[in-house]
């Protein structure tokens, strides 16, 4: 499971990354940079398949288009890649609305004794990555049109599967154009993505404090050494 992550970038950055531009009032309304400690409801940028040239603000937490309220989305923030064809909230958005999400780390929690150590999970070269993911468009009961989407996971690589056995599905920059591509099949756009290189990643502890949403600060991307960044207080979660 993926349930908290990090963009600590620019928007700057993210558009020189991605070839792709923010609508100036999405930044106005959202500001979503950076954010340390991103959590699902919160709205971040993430590029659809229907505008490949914009970063479009979407709800973390996919909504069907068939549910009755808002609340399925806590359920929906991540998607197996197993069962993307099985499930009724995942299968139609697989073949029409997939979506690539930057990320420039994401947080697990690793059980050691009788606790667990949150760590954060980062491409050795600190720069962004992008992650697969499906995208819905919902009309709540008033007519307000919701936009959100889920992070599909997959197995583990080798290096961190001893903090979770689940990971972000983590695209190379030559995936990245193929997931978003509306001429792709669905089998074509699944068969890319596969398990990150193991010698590409690196896992390092951080503060507990990280498992509270309302922390989000530079400090929680900070290595911890020796048990705790000075000043950190823990953190119930």
């Amino acid at each position: 499971m993926c349930g908290r992550s990090s963009l600590t970038k620019t928007e700057k950055e993210l558009e020189a990354r991605f070839k792709a531009s923010f609508y100036s009032e999405d930044l106005e309304k959202y500001n979503p940079l950076p954010n340390y400690n991103v959590a699902p409801t919160h709205v971040m940028p993430v590029i659809k398949n229907k505008d490949k040239d914009h970063f479009a603000p979407l709800r973390w937490g996919l909504i069907p288009f068939w549910a009755k309220d808002h609340k399925i989305g806590y359920k929906m923030i991540n998607a197996r890649i197993e069962t993307l064809h099985e499930k009724a909230a995942f299968k139609q958005a697989l073949q029409k609305r997939r979506c690539i999400i930057p990320m420039d780390g994401y947080y697990e929690w690793k059980k050691m004794g009788k606790g667990k150590v949150p760590h954060r999970i980062v491409l050795k070269d600190r720069e962004i990555f992008a992650v697969a993911g499906l995208w819905e468009k919902w009309k709540s009961p008033m007519g307000e049109a919701v936009e959100s989407f889920t992070v599909i996971t997959q197995d583990a690589s080798a290096s961190i599967v001893h903090i979770h056995d689940r990971m972000p599905a983590i695209l190379t920059c030559d995936a990245e154009s193929v997931w978003i591509d509306e001429g792709i099949s669905t089998q074509d756009a699944l068969s890319i993505i596969h398990p990150y290189a193991d010698e590409q990643i690196r896992a390092y502890p951080v503060s507990k404090r990280v498992g509270k949403v309302s922390e989000n600060d530079a400090e929680l991307i900070e290595e911890v050494v020796d048990g705790a960044l000075p000043g950190a207080q823990t953190a119930l979660f």
